[in-house]
């Protein structure tokens, strides 16, 4: 059973991802075709790749919501190649293109989610990693995706944009997932805050804005404007 509050809370997520969504179509409009062939701030990857990714990003979530509302398993990606090959497919195209797509794709996701049977939220599905989630979780998964991407597209929106509370829950988030690359334990306080949070046995403390911390966390930053010693990250996801 879904409670009132957590259809609440899930239905002012759903209000917060789509003012995110209106935050990110001025700035995709006021780029030129030429702007995306220029490298996003993803290594490999151009801001048409990152706007590619964005839509495919947005079908994949309707994957997972039709899941949930109907019973009948449907992958998030029908395999990693395909997602690959469908963002290389899509990176190239037109401004116009590449807008309309982005705007179409992410009106699908939001209106399917808008309607979702209050019973069927708690529905179990299955994340692209394979790990199970209850639906409750998609509409995270699509602001994840439309903050992080917006600051990686490099058009003048920083971590530091991030609103307080996406910036506390992603800290926490990025927290409990992140590996150190030689084992090694921290601790990282924000100092505007006061969030503070430990990856294992802890040998070092590293400080600073909660923004920073979590765009360090999730390899957005190397963490120049951190104080401490920063241990190596794998990968973030």
């Amino acid at each position: 059973m879904t409670s009132d509050a957590q259809l609440a809370d899930t239905a002012a997520l759903l209000d917060t991802v789509a003012a995110a969504t209106e935050r990110l179509l001025p700035a995709i409009a006021a780029l030129g075709d030429a702007d995306l062939v220029e490298p996003s701030l993803l290594p490999g990857w151009t801001r048409g790749h990152v706007l590619a990714h964005l839509s495919r990003n947005a079908d994949s979530l309707v994957n997972l919501l039709l899941w949930a509302r109907t019973g009948i398993e449907t992958p998030q990606y029908a395999s990693q190649f395909l997602r690959e090959a469908d963002i290389e497919a899509g990176a190239n195209r037109p401004l116009r293109d590449q807008l309309e797509d982005f705007t179409a794709s992410a009106e699908r996701w939001l209106d399917l989610a808008r309607v979702m049977p209050a019973d069927r939220w708690p529905t179990l599905v299955r994340n692209r990693q394979g790990g199970e989630i209850p639906a409750t979780r998609i509409p995270w998964m699509r602001l994840l995706e439309v903050e992080i991407h917006h600051v990686d597209l490099a058009v003048g929106y920083t971590p530091a944009d991030w609103s307080e509370d996406f910036t506390t829950r992603l800290l926490t988030q990025s927290i409990s997932e992140v590996k150190p690359v030689d084992g090694t334990g921290f601790t990282v306080t924000a100092t505007d805050t006061g969030y503070t949070g430990t990856v294992g046995t802890p040998t070092t403390t590293v400080t600073g804005p909660a923004a920073a911390l979590a765009a360090w966390l999730i390899g957005r930053s190397p963490g120049t404007d951190l104080t401490g010693n920063l241990p190596d990250l794998a990968a973030w996801k």
